[in-house]
């Protein structure tokens, strides 16, 4: 009787450690291939496409990001820049996948809201509450760092609601956001 007990306990504890030692399959997201961390710079753009100063806001480089909506389908992302203390956003793009293009639907919310240019003209300024943004592509390996490692190349057009800057230096009429995928190597700081 003893040793019957014995099996049958030695058989449930190997029937335990094989089913503890299944995993379960990690899959990614519907939009892994356009989704990252992005090092970026923030240029103006004349009415001609010219790029007229190319760190408008004067932050130099500075991350965003592009990641899966809640519904993780292949044809929606977000972009979000929370770093760009001038106008934060964070808006939904229609991406296409295949072709790693991406752009709003006209002018979409600004999760964010609108940003306020206070701190830089003394008085209440808003602008950002809406964002549209136009011309989004990603080019796998399309841009080579220094070192020679080729990463990927983000690039888009970005137009600001009730942006004054247009209006009061007549130079703006758009910004141009490119940069390249962050890749975590130290380089990359």
């Amino acid at each position: 009787m003893k040793k019957s007990l014995y099996s049958i306990f030695a058989l449930m504890a190997m029937l335990v450690a094989f089913t503890s030692c299944e995993k379960d399959e990690v899959e990614n997201t519907a939009t892994v291939e356009a989704a990252g961390e992005w090092h970026i710079t923030f240029a103006a753009i004349d009415d001609n496409g010219e790029v007229i100063d190319d760190d408008w806001f004067g932050d130099g480089v500075y991350n965003i990001a592009t990641s899966n909506t809640a519904a993780n389908v292949p044809n929606k992302m977000y972009i979000v820049d929370n770093v760009n203390y001038i106008v934060p956003y964070q808006v939904e793009v229609d991406l296409d996948i295949n072709n790693l293009t991406f752009k709003t639907n006209g002018e979409v919310e600004n999760m964010y809201g609108a940003g306020n240019l206070k701190p830089f003209f003394g008085e209440d300024i808003f602008l950002g509450e809406r964002v549209t943004i136009t011309d989004g592509k990603i080019i796998k390996d399309g841009y080579t760092k220094a070192n020679g490692i080729k990463v990927d190349y983000i690039e888009f057009y970005i137009s600001l609601s009730d942006d004054p800057l247009p209006g009061m230096y007549g130079i703006a009429s758009k910004y141009k956001v490119s940069g390249f995928r962050y890749t975590g190597f130290v380089e990359d700081e």
